[in-house]
């Protein structure tokens, strides 16, 4: 039997900004049992929880202070058995993320290890010692902003810290380390979790000499927040070991039943595609990864190919997982903006270029209303990166501020309190209950009922088709069903010459006659046939 994942469509909630049931403006746990029906009725197979643990949010949870609690904003331990039951009882499974390579540091372990170099978690974060001239011992870059390493007086050494300052990285060259990740993870899976959303997975080993990275060789890739893409990150991440740590970690969910991992890489372009492979190579390692490859601006044929192609070439027998939005980047109707006829017809677009591709879609909450990225002036920004660099960066926060559900409600429904980021009228205005019955909420319930009953979208090989741009075209085969899928991924009219028997399966602003294939800007067209067909530019 295929394991359920390998098809799924996986939504993400943003807990804070779901559903509200407490009325303090951060929605919770509660909130997401109450709302659970909207996912079940979407044809989701699973919902993936962002960060629910005990964290004094200084960067929104992924700064976790205790592995074993749930954070008081989002409810209880009760309220979190409760929301498995019922997404269980609706056929819904339930990941959750795992943030393992670094904590707060309001965590007890790193509260005692900063207090001595001799005590018992002395070695549980990567400490070292001060250069001859008092600077940090490598020349890595924190993703949000300055020296990854901070001055501890009261050790009289730096620590490693990847992202903030309050986020110290564990030490996983520390056998012991290792063994007490793996506790926290065995905890949450015996109270029914389904698996785990591994955060920054290629970030858990540092180069045990501390040696410091070289230029990067390529265009140098300066990231939003920071210098970080200005060196070749060979010594800081996706280190050898990290592969040995996903064995045991596949390992310990192995001794249950239809788990499932899936590791966020951070890494972009091609190297992600290769990481992406590396990781879910054979079946002792990530069920399956996805990187940022998908979440950036790029949007053209010969980029998306080389994604999917690359992962197939890369990892012939892995798995891998396709997303075009998430919480750390704008949302994919602004973000492709330029290249849209309009915001209805760039959503749909994506949806169906999404739900066609091989392999596990995630779907990012909103994005199935045709949610467009939030404006916000200074004052509302709550993300660290942001508030440090604005206005040069506008940060994360305009893809995270609430669900909408009712238009005219208080926060479009979504607290009766003062929301933690804003609910503007742009955003309202594509509540749930706007979503009729031509709706892009509807169109995303129709096509992934598609691609549920179809073998070929849903189980098929993906094979591409030569098209110059702005075309993309690959054909998937299943059983006795094929589609060839085409998509125009311009503003502008496409024709193509069509041999052989071909009829319209699915299409948004397609003609098809005798010998041609007609395409309206950002229009797509799912195309069934028995015989080979041919398709050439007109």
């Amino acid at each position: 039997m295929q394991e359920w994942w390998r098809s799924a469509v996986v939504y993400q909630v943003y807990p804070r900004s779901f559903q509200d049931d407490k009325g303090d403006g951060v929605g919770d746990l509660n909130g997401i049992t109450r709302r659970i029906d909207h996912i079940a009725d979407l044809g989701a197979d699973c919902i993936w929880l962002s960060p629910i643990f005990a964290s004094p949010q200084a960067d929104m949870g992924y700064d976790v202070s205790d592995y074993l609690a749930v954070d008081p904003l989002f409810g209880d331990l009760d309220a979190f058995d409760k929301l498995i039951k019922t997404a269980h009882d609706k056929g819904l499974k339930v990941i959750v993320d795992q943030v393992l390579s670094h904590t707060s540091d309001q965590h007890e372990w790193f509260k005692q290890s900063r207090l001595s170099r001799d005590n018992d978690k002395a070695d549980w974060y990567v400490w070292a010692d001060p250069l001859p001239d008092g600077s940090p011992p490598t020349n890595w870059h924190s993703h949000f902003g300055g020296p990854a390493w901070e001055f501890d007086p009261q050790r009289g050494q730096y620590y490693l810290h990847n992202f903030l300052a309050s986020q110290p990285d564990l030490n996983f060259h520390n056998p012991v380390v290792v063994d007490a990740i793996l506790d926290t993870c065995k905890f949450w899976l015996d109270r029914g979790l389904d698996g785990f959303r591994l955060d920054t997975v290629n970030y858990y080993f540092h180069d045990k000499k501390l040696r410091s990275n070289p230029p990067a060789q390529a265009k140098p890739q300066v990231m939003a927040t920071d210098l970080y893409g200005m060196q070749d990150n060979i010594y800081n991440k996706t280190r050898p070991e990290n592969l040995r740590f996903l064995e045991r970690l596949r390992a310990l969910t192995d001794q249950y039943d239809d788990i499932m991992m899936v590791g966020e890489v951070g890494e972009m372009g091609h190297k992600s595609i290769q990481i992406m492979g590396d990781y879910t190579k054979g079946t002792s390692r990530l069920h399956m990864a996805y990187s940022f490859a998908m979440l950036g601006p790029d949007f053209n044929a010969e980029h998306f190919q080389n994604c999917i192609d690359g992962f197939q070439r890369g990892a012939p027998d892995g798995h891998p997982y396709w997303s075009f939005s998430n919480h750390d980047v704008p949302r994919q109707v602004t973000r492709w903006a330029d290249y849209a006829v309009s915001e209805d017809a760039i959503a749909r677009l994506a949806c169906a270029m999404l739900m066609a591709f091989e392999g596990t879609i995630g779907i990012y909450q909103g994005e199935e209303l045709g949610q467009t990225e939030t404006e916000l002036v200074f004052e509302e920004l709550t993300d660290p990166p942001a508030i440090r660099y604005w206005p040069a960066v506008k940060g994360r926060d305009g893809c995270r501020t609430p669900m909408v559900w009712e238009k005219d409600a208080p926060n479009a429904g979504f607290s009766t309190g003062t929301p933690w980021l804003p609910v503007k009228a742009p955003q309202a205005a594509k509540a749930v209950d706007q979503q009729g019955e031509n709706s892009i909420l509807a169109f995303y319930k129709d096509v992934i009922a598609r691609r549920k009953a179809s073998a070929a979208l849903s189980r098929g090989k993906t094979t591409f088709l030569t098209l110059p741009e702005p075309i993309l075209a690959f054909t998937r085969t299943a059983d006795s069903e094929t589609l060839t899928c085409v998509f125009n991924l311009s503003t502008t009219a496409q024709t193509l010459k069509l041999t052989g028997d071909a009829s319209l399966s699915f299409s948004n602003g397609a003609t098809l006659n005798d010998t041609q294939l007609t395409l309206n800007g950002n229009g797509f067209a799912y195309l069934a046939h028995a015989s080979e067909i041919t398709l050439k530019p007109a």
